[in-house]
């Protein structure tokens, strides 16, 4: 057989492969939604899922978008202005004993904290910043910037809705969460990477001057461009999160909550569905509320939906208010989860690529599984404690 046949033989078997997940998805895909609609009427399944997307595009995509270009533009500001370098003095001397990090490496966590996870990747792909890791502290940088990002989105927004001192709680909760997962990254890849520094390395522990962002300009200039440079990205990630929290959050309320007034029964209204997610979650309800304080099962979609995109979960916080079912101590697990797990399942595999270990990926994304676990349980007790 010749290296055509053999070529040939592989082309019709992924084609075959091919028809078999065609016929499988639609399979699924009809058995599901046909259920739903068959429940709630086809044409009320319908209605209620484009209302929902339309509710949440006006009333939480751009409230939302809002949140993202104030703090775009007040990170841009932080940063040319010196204040994160003052942040990064600080918060230095910690990096080691808690993260075992090189102190450097507060300034990654300051970067995705006021913008997005892969924010890390651009300095990680700087040759003096990477001259201050070995090679298993490196990558677990995918880990201690993930469990930061969009934080200050997240924090503001907590915030905006009331909750200031469970918005600091769930940071804590999140800082433990990066412990956690960070450190558990590097007990699983230290085996398989060599200690020694990266062969380009030219950094020194506690010497960060090398690392630096350039102005020009008078100050004047310099805080306009900040403002509108941080503004325009925030622009840009409020844009980004549109995709998620229309498709996926449509979908995660068509499963979470049951008709509006259940007398009436479905109407075809924005947020009416099958409540499937509180119906499996009700299964470990015990286990819920003696890890994170849930009172009722249809909470558990929060974290769910974080693991995509924290920017659809932060959809979720006003139709919980609405409903009744959320206090201090849920938006204080809400903020350590989704700050830690900010669409960790969307980004790892992208940021270990760039950093050329895409075949880490499985141990990254159970190491920071862990983490959030974590993250939400010590929220929820640091809440207790002190409230």
């Amino acid at each position: 057989m010749n290296s055509f046949q053999k070529r040939l033989i592989k082309a019709r078997r992924k084609l075959a492969w091919r028809k078999i997940e065609g016929l499988v998805f639609l399979l699924l895909f009809g058995g599901i939604f046909g259920a739903v609609g068959h429940t709630m009427g086809m044409s009320n399944m319908l209605n209620s899922i484009m209302k929902t997307a339309h509710d949440l595009l006006m009333n939480t995509v751009f409230y939302i978008m809002g949140i993202t270009v104030l703090a775009g533009a007040l990170g841009k500001l932080m940063i040319e202005f010196g204040v994160i370098r003052v942040l990064e003095m600080l918060l230095a001397p910690l990096m080691r004993p808690l993260f075992n990090l090189p102190g450097v490496a507060a300034l990654g966590g300051l970067m995705t904290f006021f913008s997005d996870n892969p924010a890390i990747i651009s300095l990680a792909n700087d040759r003096n910043f990477r001259g201050y890791f070995k090679k298993y502290e490196l990558v677990s940088l995918t880990n201690f910037g993930t469990a930061f990002g969009m934080g200050l989105i997240v924090m503001t927004f907590m915030i905006g809705k009331g909750f200031i001192g469970a918005a600091f709680v769930g940071l804590a909760g999140a800082t433990i969460g990066a412990i956690v997962s960070t450190r558990i990254m590097q007990r699983l890849v230290k085996p398989v990477l060599c200690e020694e520094p990266e062969p380009e390395a030219t950094g020194e522990e506690g010497i960060v001057e090398d690392i630096s962002f350039k102005s020009k300009g008078n100050i004047f200039l310099r805080f306009l461009n900040s403002v509108l440079d941080g503004g325009k990205q925030g622009v840009d990630l409020g844009l980004a999160i549109i995709p998620g929290v229309l498709v996926i959050s449509s979908m995660v309320m068509l499963f979470t909550f049951g008709p509006s007034d259940p007398a009436a029964g479905y109407q075809g209204l924005a947020y009416e569905g099958v409540p499937v997610l509180p119906w499996l979650a009700g299964k470990f309800d015990w286990l819920f509320r003696l890890l994170f304080g849930f009172k009722t099962p249809e909470l558990i979609a929060f974290p769910i939906t974080s693991l995509g995109a924290v920017g659809a979960a932060l959809s979720l916080i006003s139709t919980f208010i609405t409903h009744g079912v959320i206090t201090g101590n849920e938006i204080a697990v809400f903020t350590a989860m989704g700050m830690c797990w900010s669409g960790y399942l969307s980004t790892h595999t992208a940021m270990l690529d760039a950093l050329k270990y895409r075949e880490l990926t499985s141990k990254a994304l159970l190491s920071h599984t862990i983490g959030g676990l974590l993250a939400g349980i010590a929220a929820h007790y640091l809440y207790i404690i002190i409230y």
